[in-house]
């Protein structure tokens, strides 16, 4: 499939919203938690169990996107973003099935495995074409774009709360959710498909001087270079600290407060949810507009350094405050938004516009790690301490100070991230390097 090339006059403006109806349905995923109290319940599944299709769809997310980068940045943003439909969309179908059937493993394959390749696909469709739209302002840019999958659970969220309310929590009730779900998503993400389009003045990526401006490195490349591991390690790092709240963002908080004289009921919890996805939208487009102006490497150290700080805080405060709670958890779910919206203009400084999009892909496998390692340090560590006896905030307390140690990691890795070595330039083409010859040799008289 050609990419779309745009007609004379096409406004790039139009772009933004073309990948926002991809990543506001697929930004879904961050409402995953409203699910888990009633699949626990529905088909006795532990709260480990019941975030694996969560995770193994994350897994994908970052799998499918290292894989499948090269393949988006040949055949272009409308292709990857009809697979992405298709992917997403059907997964939901057939955990449809699944909870209709009461087969969990279904709903593991069809959310988890199928549409977590949707995922992947879906979250890398538009950001090298974006950056190509706007290479005055790429992390403005990708941060409008991205701001839909951490902004998608605004939607889902309530969505979500009230078709189980209406249609039950029991696994009939689940099913029909899961349908409604999969069917309206495939007509929003149609919108996407239909409005993407290239830039006019867009050459193969194979030709032309202008394709080698600046410093360009090969996907194959970056693989090779210490910055692409530290911003690897970067990424996993903040991922880890932000999934873990947010997978788990509904029951925590009425766990954190369910001693209190003012409990968290299950409405306020999936506004909590709701709020948290505020944070992670908003996040995506402030903070990565920011790094237009601060710097890259800067906005990774508020991210990181700060980040650890309000863990701290709720830590040692967090179950005595409900305000104190939230306000930390929503600048920690910010940074977390923030940091994948940065991350593609983190990597279009160091390695160049060339392959930017497959470069992408393949650091997403941070997200597979961070997708696992985040919820399962906080559903394991919570289990055990409920198996001991303990209730409240402190099922929670280990989890946090593993993460502000984490993202003390991460800090460290973003401290040694320098220019690339010119090794691992792309050569420009022969006639790239003459024009620029000529254009640099003075006129004869």
């Amino acid at each position: 499939m050609s990419p779309p090339v745009a007609p004379p006059g096409w406004s790039r403006w139009l772009v933004p919203p073309a990948a926002l109806s991809v990543h506001l349905s697929i930004g879904q995923a961050y409402a995953w938690s409203v699910f888990k109290p009633p699949l626990e319940s529905a088909l006795g599944l532990s709260g480990t169990q019941s975030a694996l299709p969560f995770q193994l769809g994350i897994v994908m997310l970052g799998l499918s996107a290292a894989f499948g980068g090269t393949l988006v940045e040949r055949n272009g943003p409308r292709w990857a973003m009809t697979v992405a439909l298709v992917c997403f969309s059907s997964g939901f179908l057939v955990s449809a099935l699944g909870a209709a059937v009461e087969q969990y493993w279904l709903i593991v394959l069809g959310y988890g495995f199928i549409g977590g390749i949707g995922l992947g696909i879906g979250y890398i469709s538009p950001v090298s074409t974006l950056i190509k739209w706007f290479p005055d302002r790429p992390g403005m840019a990708t941060g409008i774009a991205i701001m839909g999958f951490g902004g998608g659970a605004l939607i889902a969220s309530p969505w979500s709360t009230q078709m189980l309310e209406s249609f039950g929590s029991d696994s009939s009730g689940i099913a029909l959710a899961f349908l409604v779900h999969g069917l309206a998503y495939a007509v929003f993400m149609s919108l996407g498909v239909l409005l993407v389009r290239v830039p006019r003045r867009e050459k193969p990526v194979d030709s032309g001087p202008g394709v080698f401006d600046g410093v360009q490195v090969s996907a194959r490349s970056a693989l090779r270079t210490p910055q692409f591991w530290c911003l690897w390690v970067v990424l996993c790092m903040n991922v880890t600290a932000g999934i873990g709240i947010l997978e788990k963002a509904a029951p925590m908080i009425t766990d954190f407060f369910a001693d209190s004289s003012t409990p968290v009921s299950v409405t306020a919890a999936a506004g909590f949810v709701a709020l948290l996805s505020a944070a992670n939208m908003a996040g995506r487009i402030c903070w990565s507009s920011t790094s237009d102006l601060i710097g890259r490497k800067n906005i990774y150290r508020v991210y990181l350094g700060v980040g650890a700080v309000m863990y701290l805080l709720i830590a040692l405060f967090g179950d005595s405050s409900k305000p104190l709670f939230i306000v930390c958890a929503l600048v920690i779910l910010s940074f977390y938004g923030g940091g994948f919206a940065t991350i593609p203009a983190y990597l279009k400084d160091l390695f160049g516009t060339y392959q930017v999009g497959a470069i992408h892909g393949r650091l997403l496998t941070a997200w597979s790690t961070a997708g696992v390692l985040g919820p399962l340090i906080v559903n394991w560590i919570a289990d055990r301490q409920e198996a001991a006896g303990k209730h409240g905030s402190s099922l929670y307390d280990l989890s946090f100070f593993i993460m502000i140690g984490l993202l003390v990691v991460g800090f460290v890795a973003n401290e040694f991230v320098r220019p690339v070595h010119a090794r691992h330039h792309v050569p420009a083409p022969k006639e790239a390097t003459a024009d620029v010859v000529q254009r640099q040799q003075p006129e004869s008289a």
